[in-house]
C-alpha cells in the first residue's frame, strides 16, 4: 500500500541506499513497475537529488534511508530540500520496533533527529495507523512545500493493511493569494507619491516575469535579483540593474541604496547589511512568517507574487520620471563592462580565470540547460557569469550553504529531465566530499557534465581567512588529477591547465553523448569582491596582506594584488 500510493501521488522513482529495515520496502518497488529505485553511494546524495527533483518538477519527490545511520545520513540534503521550499518525503526506516528505547544496535530518535529539517515527522507503528500517517506527511510536504518524514520498522511495514477507507489520491490545490483591496490600494498610493522605487526579486516570482515586467514599466523601477530569483527575473529583462549581497556586485547595491521606495518581492533575502540605509521597505510574501525578519520594513502583505501584481498593476500611475532608472541602468553597463574584462580570453596566456571559465560554460551551453554550483566561489561565479534564459534553470544550496551539493543536485535533475543537458560547477572541495557518488553516475551513465573549478583550495574559506586578517590556514586541497580518476571509473575525464585549451574541452564536453568530468585548473588567487566593502574588511585584508609577506609568503601577496587589483 505505502508504494501504490506514492505512484498514485505521482511519483516515479525513490532515491536512497537499500539497508535491511528498508528491504520490504525495495522488494515490493522492484515488483511494481510503475517506480524505480535509484540507487545512491551515499544517503546524502540521495537527499540532495531528491530536492532537486523537487525543486525543478514542483512535484513530490523521496528518499529513502535504512535505520540509524543510514536515514542520519539523510538530514544535511533534507535540511537543504526543506530550506529551499522543495516538496520532499523523507521515508526513514528504523530498528524492530519491539526493540525500540532498549539501546538497540543502530538505533536513534528518528522523531527527534528529523523534526527540526521537516513540516511533519511521525512514527507509523501499525499498519492501521499507516494511511493516514502517509496521507498527511505527503499533503504537508506539498501544501507547505518542504520536508515531510515517516518513520517505519521494518517489521511493521510487512503488516497487512485491512482498512484503507483513508486514502485518496494527492490534493494539489493552488489556491489564489493575495492582500485585501484596502492594502493593494494603500501599496498603489505609496508607489504611485514616489520617484525612485527600486524591486528586489527573488524566488517568489518564478511565475511572475511578465507581472514584474509590466510594473518596472509603470513605475520606471529598475529590478535588483537576490540570488534564488535569478533564474526567474534576470532573462528577457531591460531593467535588470544586478545583483546585491555578499555574491552580487555593485550597481544592484547602489539600486537599493539610492532608492526611496524599495518592493521586496517574494524574497527572504538574509544579509541585512546590504539593505538601503533610508528607503522606505514594502515586503509581499506568501509566507507570513518571512515578513519583517530581515530588515524593518513600513508595509507587509500576505501574497502569492504573481496574483498579486495582476490586481495591483491596473491601479498603479504611468510614471513619466526616469532619471533613476536610467542612472541606475548606465552604471549596470559600466559595471557590467568591468565584470566582463575579468572573463575575456585573451586576459592572460597562462592561468584560468573562473570568470573567464563561467563565461564560456554559459556561451556554450544549451538554451534550456540545468545548472548546479557548490557552494562558495562556483556559487559567485555562477550569479556573475551565468546568462539566465527563459528555460535555464540554476540550483544550489542557496538558503542552507552546504558544500557537496552541486553533483547530487546535477544527478537528480538527469533523472528529472532524462534528454535536458545538466551541468554541474562545482567546486574541487565541494566535489571530493561525495565523490563517491560519481559512482552513481557511471552505473547509470547519466550524462551529467561535471566541471570541477580546481584551485587546490577551500577557496571561498581561504577568503574569508584573508578578510579577517589571517593568512589561509588548512585551506590547501591536494587534489589528484580528476580527469584520470574519472578515466579509471569509465567516464570521460579532459584536464585543462591552459586557457587555449578551455573553449575547445567544453565543446567536446558538452558534445559527448554520456558522462564527463572537466577538471580546469582554475586561478587559486582570485578573490570575490563583494559591492560593498566596509572599513574593517578591508583593514583585515591589509593585515593579511603584511601577515604574508612576513612569513615569506610575499610572492602569493603580489599575486593575489595583480591578480584583483590591477587589472
Amino acid at each position: 500500500m505505502l508504494i501504490d500510493t506514492l505512484v498514485h501521488a505521482g511519483v516515479t522513482q525513490v532515491h536512497g541506499l537499500v539497508g535491511d529495515s528498508a528491504n520490504a520496502i525495495a522488494n515490493e518497488i522492484r515488483e511494481n513497475n510503475k517506480i524505480t529505485w535509484r540507487h545512491y553511494r551515499h544517503e546524502e546524495a540521495a537527499a540532495f537529488a531528491a530536492g532537486a527533483e523537487a525543486q525543478l518538477t514542483g512535484q513530490l519527490a523521496v528518499c529513502i534511508g535504512s535505520c540509524g545511520p543510514g536515514n542520519m545520513h539523510l538530514i544535511n540534503g533534507l535540511y537543504d530540500a526543506h530550506r529551499s521550499m522543495a516538496p520532499v518525503l523523507a521515508i526513514a526506516t528504523h530498528i524492530p520496533s519491539s526493540e525500540i528505547g532498549t539501546s538497540y544496535f543502530q538505533e536513534t530518535n528518528p522523531q527527534a533527529l528529523f523534526r527540526d529539517c521537516s513540516h511533519y515527522c511521525e512514527t507509523i507503528f501499525s499498519a492501521a495507523q499507516m494511511p493516514r500517517v502517509l496521507q498527511m506527511a505527503m499533503q504537508s510536504a506539498y501544501s507547505k512545500k518542504g520536508v515531510a518524514v515517516i518513520v517505519l520498522s521494518g517489521d511493521v511495514a510487512v503488516e497487512e493493511v485491512k482498512q484503507d477507507f483513508l486514502r485518496h489520491e494527492l490534493l494539489k490545490q493552488e489556491p489564489l493569494v493575495r492582500p485585501s483591496d484596502k492594502e493593494l490600494s494603500e501599496l498603489a498610493d505609496l508607489l504611485n507619491t514616489h520617484e525612485k522605487i527600486t524591486l528586489l526579486c527573488g524566488s517568489g516570482c518564478r511565475d511572475a516575469h511578465d507581472e514584474v515586467l509590466a510594473l518596472c514599466e509603470r513605475l520606471k523601477s529598475p529590478v535588483v535579483t537576490a540570488l534564488r530569483g535569478k533564474e526567474f527575473v534576470e532573462y528577457d529583462n531591460p531593467f535588470h540593474v544586478g545583483m546585491t549581497g555578499l555574491i552580487g556586485y555593485r550597481s544592484g547595491y547602489d539600486a537599493m541604496e539610492r532608492s526611496e521606495v524599495l518592493l521586496m518581492l517574494g524574497t527572504d533575502f538574509p544579509y541585512k547589511d546590504f539593505y538601503p540605509s533610508e528607503a522606505i521597505i514594502v515586503q509581499i510574501d506568501i509566507r507570513p512568517e518571512n515578513l519583517g525578519r530581515r530588515t524593518k520594513v513600513h508595509t507587509g502583505l500576505v501574497g502569492d507574487i504573481q496574483a498579486t501584481l495582476l490586481a495591483l498593476l491596473p491601479i498603479i500611475k504611468i510614471k513619466e520620471e526616469t532619471e533613476h532608472l536610467r542612472h541606475c541602468l548606465e552604471d549596470h553597463s559600466r559595471i557590467r563592462r568591468q565584470l566582463d574584462k575579468k572573463a575575456a580570453a585573451d586576459r592572460s596566456d597562462k592561468i584560468i580565470y573562473p570568470e573567464f571559465l563561467t563565461a564560456v560554460l554559459s556561451e556554450q551551453a544549451a538554451d534550456n540547460a540545468i545548472f548546479t554550483c557548490d557552494v562558495g566561489t562556483p556559487t559567485v561565479w555562477a550569479a556573475r557569469y551565468l546568462t539566465m534564459k527563459k528555460g535555464r534553470r540554476l540550483l544550489g544550496s542557496f538558503n542552507h550553504g552546504s558544500m557537496a551539493g552541486a553533483m547530487p543536485q546535477a544527478i537528480g535533475a538527469q533523472f528529472a529531465y532524462p534528454d535536458r543537458q545538466v551541468i554541474s560547477l562545482s567546486g574541487d572541495g565541494g566535489f571530493s566530499m561525495l565523490m563517491g557518488d560519481l559512482l552513481t553516475i557511471k552505473q547509470y551513465d547519466l550524462p551529467v557534465k561535471i566541471v570541477i573549478f580546481n584551485n587546490g583550495s577551500l577557496g571561498f574559506v581561504a577568503m574569508e581567512m584573508k578578510v579577517q586578517g589571517y593568512p589561509p590556514y588548512v585551506t590547501d586541497l591536494k587534489n589528484p588529477d580528476f580527469a584520470m580518476m574519472a578515466e579509471a571509473i569509465g567516464i570521460k575525464g579532459i584536464l585543462v591547465e591552459r586557457p587555449d585549451q578551455l573553449e575547445p574541452a567544453i565543446t567536446k564536453a558538452l558534445a559527448h553523448n554520456g558522462p564527463v568530468l572537466l577538471n580546469v585548473h582554475v586561478n587559486p588567487s582570485e578573490l570575490a569582491m563583494p559591492p560593498k566593502v566596509n572599513m574593517e574588511q578591508a583593514k583585515g585584508f591589509g593585515l593579511y596582506l603584511f601577515r604574508q609577506m612576513l612569513d615569506g609568503g610575499m610572492d602569493e601577496a603580489v599575486d593575489t594584488i595583480k591578480t584583483n587589483f590591477l587589472q
